[in-house]
Parts: structure tokens; C-alpha cells; sequence
């Protein structure tokens, strides 16, 4: 299992910025991502990286961005120009996931405990 925290959920107007972020420790994992859950929805992938290589839903493709601090054990979650259906919980998450079935959350063993972001318009 790997912990992982994180931080960085807020209240934001239409348009505006904000940046998550994810402290996570070691363990057996290749691929680290983000996924959010709105009220009465399920779980969906939002970006991650596999390979060193981000990858993102169409939903936030152009205005999301992930990185990844190695040395710090960081990765954040850069959200602009945020619309009212971003609104949700957003959780961090670690697992072995391959390119096929990286957006299924199944495929992760370990979660935070998210962090609310609501877009208010």
C-alpha cells in the first residue's frame, strides 16, 4: 500500500486557477493520477502519469495540467480556467495500471482521502 494526502481544495469562481496537490510515500506503483467524484456520480479519471508521460480526460485536456516533484515525493494537479462541472472530490491515486486500463479506477490500489473543489459561477 502507498499513502497518500492531499491538499490544496478550495472554492473558486468560474475562470479562475487552482492547484492541488498529492504527497504520497513509496511503494509498488508505476502510474500515479488523479480521479474526481462528483455528488451521484462515480469515480472518474481526471490525468496521470505513466511512463513519465501525463495523460488527461477530454474533459479537462487544455486545461489541466499534472506534474510530478520526484524528489519531494509530490505530484500537483494545475486546474485553469475551471468550469462549474469540475466541481467534485478530488482524489489522488496510486497503482500499476497499463495504458488500456488507466482511466479505470479498479486498476488503483491505493487512495487519499480527496479534497473538495467547487466552481462557482
Amino acid at each position: 500500500q502507498v499513502q497518500l494526502e492531499e491538499s490544496g481544495g478550495s472554492l473558486v469562481q468560474v475562470g479562475e486557477s487552482l492547484r492541488l496537490s498529492c504527497v504520497y510515500s513509496e511503494g509498488n506503483f508505476r502510474v500515479l493520477g488523479w480521479f474526481r467524484q462528483a455528488p451521484g456520480r462515480e469515480r472518474e479519471f481526471v490525468a496521470a502519469i505513466i511512463n513519465n508521460n501525463p495523460r488527461y480526460a477530454d474533459a479537462v485536456k487544455g486545461r489541466f495540467t499534472l506534474s510530478r516533484d520526484r524528489g519531494k515525493n509530490m505530484l500537483y494537479l494545475q486546474m485553469n480556467n475551471q468550469k462549474p462541472e469540475d466541481t467534485a472530490v478530488y482524489y489522488c491515486a496510486a497503482g500499476n495500471p497499463i495504458l488500456s486500463t488507466l482511466e479505470r479506477a479498479a486498476s488503483y490500489h491505493s487512495w487519499g482521502q480527496g479534497t473538495q473543489v467547487t466552481v462557482s459561477s
